[in-house]
């Protein structure tokens, strides 16, 4: 199973993808920083069978810390999404290739309202996030409706004339994109179309088909990140996303306590909600304010 790590550019993408993954992606307050795609291996948090069992585990593909499993999991972090990238603009088309085989979307969302519709900084508390949301849906259903096109007067034909299926032919046509035929087939079902006469589809239900096939077959999480730096009406905001899963992180935070649990300055297991100071001696006043101001 692959996750992409999507968003628009300056909103902390790549900071999650290290601190989720421990690679190290470019990390700048800039669009576009992320120009190739980054790829690392993420981890789930189950708790370990070791635990019930009294035993040592040792385990092979995965990792093991005080009794909980850390599953892996593919993920890749891949290059900003702006307004328009359907057309071309930014590096859409770029972005939209390399999410091709994703099962499954974090969309990493500025829930402090710092970066504008194109990543660039603004004042916190100036951008609703909530139009990020919206913004990067119709940015796939748009690169989804036009594969369709491309191609939908040839389908249309072919269902028709030779008896072909439209929900097999929809997946030959989108099958480098990791969708199933069964995808096709709950749209299908979900918005009532007529799978016998494709040819009489108009273009406004095409795209309402690719809305459904892009819930069913790439489901997405919201990451609210900047919390940390959020307006508490901004994280309030969330609540509004009544279709999704939303988690408030700070994913510089999290990568902060990585890189201290790595040099033995705290101890902490990733994804945990508390840390323990090994070596307050060692710090300065400033790094103990730093430490106290995540720990809150």
């Amino acid at each position: 199973m692959q996750l992409g790590i999507v968003g628009k550019p300056n909103v902390g993408k790549s900071t999650f993808f290290n601190a989720a993954t421990k690679a190290h992606a470019e990390i700048a307050n800039y669009p576009f920083t992320t120009i190739e795609a980054n790829r690392g291996v993420m981890y789930i948090r189950k708790p370990c069978p070791c635990r019930d069992a009294h035993v040592t585990c040792t385990p092979h593909n995965s990792r093991c810390i005080d009794g909980i499993r850390f599953v892996p999991i593919e993920a890749i972090d891949v290059a900003g999404l702006v307004p328009d990238a359907h057309k071309g603009k930014g590096l859409g088309n770029k972005f939209l290739d390399d999410l091709r085989q994703a099962h499954a979307l974090i969309h990493i969302v500025d829930a402090s309202g710092s970066t504008d519709a194109e990543g660039n900084p603004c004042n916190i508390g100036t951008h609703d996030p909530l139009t990020d949301v919206a913004f990067l849906e119709k940015e796939i259903n748009y690169w989804l409706f036009g594969i369709i096109k491309k191609s939908w007067e040839v389908i249309a034909r072919k269902c028709e004339l030779e008896g072909k299926k439209i929900e097999k032919m929809l997946t030959e046509q989108l099958t480098g994109l990791g969708i199933k035929e069964e995808h096709i087939t709950g749209a299908i079902r979900k918005i009532n179309l007529d799978n016998e006469r494709p040819s009489q589809w108009k273009d406004e239900q095409i795209f309402k088909l690719t809305d459904y096939v892009r819930i069913i077959s790439k489901p997405i999480i919201i990451a609210f990140n900047k919390c940390d730096k959020a307006p508490e009406a901004f994280i309030e905001k969330r609540n509004e996303l009544t279709n999704y899963i939303v988690i408030p992180c700070s994913a510089e935070s999290e990568l902060a306590l990585n890189n201290a649990a790595e040099k033995g300055i705290i101890a902490y297991t990733p994804g945990s909600n508390d840390f323990t100071v090994l070596k307050k001696e060692e710090l300065t006043e400033n790094q103990l304010k730093a430490l106290e101001y995540i720990r809150t």
